[in-house]
């Protein structure tokens, strides 16, 4: 028996090894056979996956898929993690958010599984003067408690800070951020703040409360407005730099002020660049206090915040799996503290059972799955090393942008932060409206006769900045002209589907456009004749071969009947009576928008 070079694909050790050539010349055969000739690397390339920041995922990772060393967990350059220990001891910090002063709802969160509260004050959240009320009961030693104040992040510290005294808690046992933010405010409403009063606050947390940091550098304002992976870590560490210089500036070392600092990251439900992310996030931070001077200093304090740009209107029972998702990709990813999103969280307040959804998901996932039982459990995985590697110099890369530009600041001022953003944005808007990025329930999977969920319209938040987007933002927008359609009505705008021949040679067409049209809310109709349907339009769904033989006659008996469209399900092809056709990869928001308007209903 031949014995081949070890390629790192050994699968058990009774076998010859499979090298990296033999697998490329297997899939080389599996193309050719779909009518591509390409060999090697082509090979190769045509099963890849191109990802946003000029990235690609890979159809292959072995051995000789180098990346940085990521050192040891707890130890620069904290890929592997902030802490030896990770977060085998209890888990990780699972935070809940609270927009509204409702004490009831702070201690329902702590007594079913909630460690740490993320409280929003001031505008759009809970009265500073109702901070006390809110935190009645509540044992501020033990629960750390996390502001997001705005501009009323002064105020707000103060009242915590009395609130700890009055309540006879120690300083050093105090925990929490106080959460001054002045860059990320600007991002959200377009207002500077002047850091003035921050570096009190953080003098007097450096000195007297060790185990509360002033500053929160928030990466979700440019993640919700469309930023990608990259963007997020690039404007994260500019803003992070940005901070490190005010408090070097004020007094403090650049230990002291990399201590005053937490960083808040988006998770979302790709996995695997979630956890490159925040791997990659805490090697761009240790590099960061490395040039400054400080090595050991270098250990991101993350939370992670389920994303709101996943978070789906229509059908959004599925924002259950999305966060479950992206609260195990942030787990691995080693994030110390996260906040799920309930699964209404897009639709106002949450109920009290998404709020016990969004809990138990975290307590699920440490509890039961014991995911937290592993420290780096996607350490050493090829594929997770050399997109942390790939993320991190993507993230530098956009960085360094910024800071040649003149900083986190003038890069938010001249708008050349939001432009850079509205492009990445507009490109992914492109996979969005050609469903090659799906979203279930939405586009892909509609539910036309789905109840809607209805909620009790939560606190207007800050605007008058970045904008904030979302994946379902196009489809919701033809969703609604179709709910105004059926209260004007009584009835959806509809499609006739016209299937020709047997079931087997129009089932995965008509179920194609049925899905198609359904995510614009054009109800399909497949019974009985046309004159019958209440529909204007129709689509032809059949078979290549069926198409040759029957797609004319039977286009010209629906114009006939009054069709006053005709589409084809299939790639485009000489029929007469066609008028345009539906097929994967067509841009399904143009073409739900031009059938909407041809029906009449109004926009």
């Amino acid at each position: 028996m031949t014995v081949l070079p070890n390629d790192g694909l050994a699968l058990a050790a009774e076998f010859p090894s499979a090298t990296h050539d033999q697998w490329q010349l297997l899939v080389e055969g599996v193309l050719r056979k779909s009518g591509k000739e390409v060999s090697g690397a082509a090979a190769e390339d045509a099963l890849s996956t191109s990802l946003e920041d000029g990235l690609a995922t890979r159809p292959l990772y072995t051995a000789r898929d180098t990346a940085a060393d990521a050192g040891f967990p707890g130890f620069a350059p904290f890929v592997r993690g902030s802490r030896p220990e990770g977060n085998t001891v209890g888990g990780w910090d699972v935070r809940q958010r609270h927009t509204t002063a409702d004490n009831a709802l702070v201690l329902g969160d702590l007594e079913n599984g909630v460690t740490s509260l993320w409280l929003t004050v001031g505008e759009g959240g809970v009265p500073v003067s109702s901070l006390e009320a809110v935190l009645e009961g509540v044992y501020l030693d033990l629960a750390p408690v996390v502001l997001d104040a705005g501009r009323d992040v002064e105020a707000a510290a103060q009242e915590l800070l009395r609130l700890y005294a009055a309540r006879g808690v120690a300083p050093d046992a105090a925990r929490g951020n106080l959460g001054a933010d002045p860059l990320g405010h600007e991002a959200r409403t377009g207002t500077a703040l002047d850091f003035a009063p921050v570096v009190p606050l953080a003098l007097r947390c450096a000195d007297a409360y060790p185990g509360v940091r002033a500053l929160t550098v928030d990466a979700l304002p440019y993640h919700e407005a469309g930023g990608s992976a990259a963007q997020e870590l690039g404007a994260s560490l500019a803003t992070g730099v940005a901070y490190l210089r005010e408090l070097t500036e004020a007094g403090l070392s650049v230990e002291q002020a990399c201590a005053q600092l937490e960083f808040r990251y988006a998770a979302t439900a790709d996995q695997f660049l979630t956890i490159a992310k925040l791997r990659a996030a805490r090697r761009l931070w240790a590099r960061v206090a490395e040039v400054c001077g400080a090595p050991t200093a270098g250990a991101q304090v993350q939370h992670a915040v389920t994303s709101p740009v996943m978070m789906s209107r229509r059908d959004p029972w599925v924002n259950m799996l999305r966060a479950t998702i992206a609260t195990l990709a942030a787990g691995v990813g080693g994030a110390d503290s996260v906040t799920v999103l309930p699964f209404d969280h897009a639709l106002g307040l949450p109920d009290a059972f998404a709020r016990r959804i969004a809990r138990n998901t975290s307590t699920i996932l440490i509890e039961e799955s014991h995911l937290s039982r592993v420290i780096d459990p996607a350490g050493g995985s090829w594929y997770v090393e050399r997109l942390t590697d790939e993320l991190a110099h993507a993230g530098w890369e956009f960085f360094q942008g910024i800071e040649q530009d003149g900083g986190q600041a003038a890069v938010l001022r001249s708008g050349r932060l939001a432009r850079d953003l509205a492009d990445t944005w507009a490109a992914r808007s492109v996979k969005l409206a050609k469903r090659r990025e799906p979203v279930t329930g939405v586009s892909e999977f509609p539910h036309l006769a789905e109840r809607p969920v209805e909620r009790e319209p939560a606190p207007v938040a800050p605007s008058g900045g970045l904008p904030r987007v979302r994946r379902d933002e196009a489809y919701e927008a033809l969703r609604a002209r179709s709910d105004a359609h059926l209260a004007a009505t009584g009835s959806r705008p509809r499609i006739y589907l016209a299937t020709i021949g047997p079931a087997a040679a129009h089932t995965a067409r008509s179920t194609f456009v049925a899905n198609l049209f359904q995510a614009g809310g054009i109800e399909p109709v497949t019974e009985g004749s046309f004159e019958d349907s209440g529909a204007t339009e129709a689509v032809l769904c059949s078979s290549d071969a069926l198409y040759e033989e029957q797609a004319v006659s039977t286009a010209e008996a629906l114009a006939t009947a009054g069709a006053r469209h005709v589409f084809l399900a299939g790639r485009p092809a000489q029929y007469a009576g066609v008028d345009s056709y539906v097929f994967a990869g067509c841009d399904a928001v143009a073409v739900l928008t031009a059938t909407l308007d041809r029906m009449g209903v109004s926009s």
